[in-house]
C-alpha cells in the first residue's frame, strides 16, 4: 500500500522534509540566542538610564574605549564650549527621518582635557552640503553639561563610510582618536549626546534623551514560529501520505468496480 513512498517524487519530498526539520529547529535556537542578546543589551541600557549621573572622567579618559556597560550612562562635565573647533557630522537624521547634520563641539574641561559633545541635530540649510551650516551658539562661559556617554563611531559598527576629501569642518564619524589628532589635545574616549542644558529654541534638536531599545520580543516570537514550522513539517508529511493513500485506494476501488461491470455480462452469456 505504501510502495509509492519509494517513488522518485516521494523520496525527494521526504528528504526535503527531513532537511527542513533540523534547519527550522536551528533557526529557532538562533532566534532565541538573538532574544537573549537583545534582552541583555536592553537591560544594560535600562540600568544606564536608571543610574545617577556621574562625572564623565570617572567613566572615560583619553584613549579609553567606552564599553557596552558604560554606554548610555548619564555623565556630567564642567567646562566651556570651544566653537572655533566645532564640526558637523554629515548625513544624520532626526526623529522625523529628515537628513541634516549632528553638531559636534569640543568641550574643554577645567583640567584642560577635551570632551566631545554631540549637541544635537540641525537641518541642512541650503541646496548643497558643501558650505558650513549656520549653527546656534551654545551657552558661553563655564557651564555644566549632562549627556549620555557613547562609544566612538566606526565604519564596522555603524556601516557609515569614513569618506575623505570632505568640505572644511565636516566629518562622517564621531571618533575621539581622529578628533584628538585634529585638535592636538587630550580627548576623552567616546563622546556624549547632550541632554542638558536644553538649547534655546530647541535647536539643535537634542538626540540623547531617548536611546533606542531593541525589540527582543520579536526574536522570541520568531523562535517559536520556527519551532511550530518544524513541528508542522512531519504533520504535513503524514497528512499528504494519508491523502495519497486514500486517493490510491479510491482509484483502485473504482478500477475494480469497472472490471466487475465488464465481466458480469460475459458471465451471463
Amino acid at each position: 500500500m505504501y510502495r509509492f513512498l519509494l517513488s522518485r517524487q516521494w523520496v525527494i519530498l521526504t528528504l526535503v522534509a527531513l532537511l527542513l526539520i533540523p534547519t527550522m529547529i536551528r533557526l529557532g535556537i538562533w532566534q532565541m540566542h538573538r532574544y537573549d542578546e537583545r534582552t541583555a543589551r536592553n537591560q544594560l541600557v535600562s540600568d544606564a538610564l536608571d543610574a545617577k549621573p556621574v562625572p564623565v572622567e570617572t567613566l572615560t579618559s583619553p584613549g579609553h574605549t567606552v564599553t557596552s556597560k558604560e554606554r548610555y550612562h548619564s555623565v556630567t562635565a564642567k567646562g566651556r564650549f570651544d566653537t572655533d573647533d566645532e564640526v558637523v557630522v554629515r548625513r544624520r537624521t532626526n526623529s522625523d527621518d529628515e537628513v541634516g547634520y549632528h553638531v559636534l563641539t569640543p568641550f574643554v574641561l577645567n583640567d584642560g582635557k577635551v570632551l566631545l559633545v554631540n549637541r544635537g541635530w540641525i537641518a541642512a540649510d541650503g541646496p548643497s552640503q558643501t558650505a558650513f551650516p549656520k549653527i546656534p551658539a551654545p551657552p558661553r562661559g563655564e557651564i555644566t553639561v549632562t549627556g549620555r556617554l557613547m562609544p566612538d563611531e566606526t565604519t564596522e559598527a555603524s556601516g557609515i563610510k569614513d569618506l575623505k576629501g570632505l568640505p572644511d569642518r565636516q566629518i562622517m564619524l564621531i571618533n575621539s582618536a581622529q578628533e584628538a589628532k585634529r585638535l592636538g589635545a587630550d580627548v576623552l574616549g567616546g563622546y556624549i549626546a547632550q541632554t542638558a542644558p536644553e538649547p534655546k529654541g530647541d535647536t539643535p534638536e537634542l538626540m540623547g534623551s531617548k536611546p533606542g531599545m531593541e525589540n527582543a520580543a520579536l526574536n522570541f516570537a520568531y523562535a517559536y514560529q520556527w519551532w511550530l514550522f518544524a513541528a508542522a513539517v512531519p504533520i504535513g508529511w503524514v497528512v499528504l501520505v494519508r491523502r495519497e493513500t486514500r486517493d490510491r485506494r479510491e482509484k483502485a476501488e473504482k478500477e475494480s468496480g469497472a472490471e466487475s461491470e465488464e465481466t458480469e455480462p460475459a458471465a451471463a452469456v
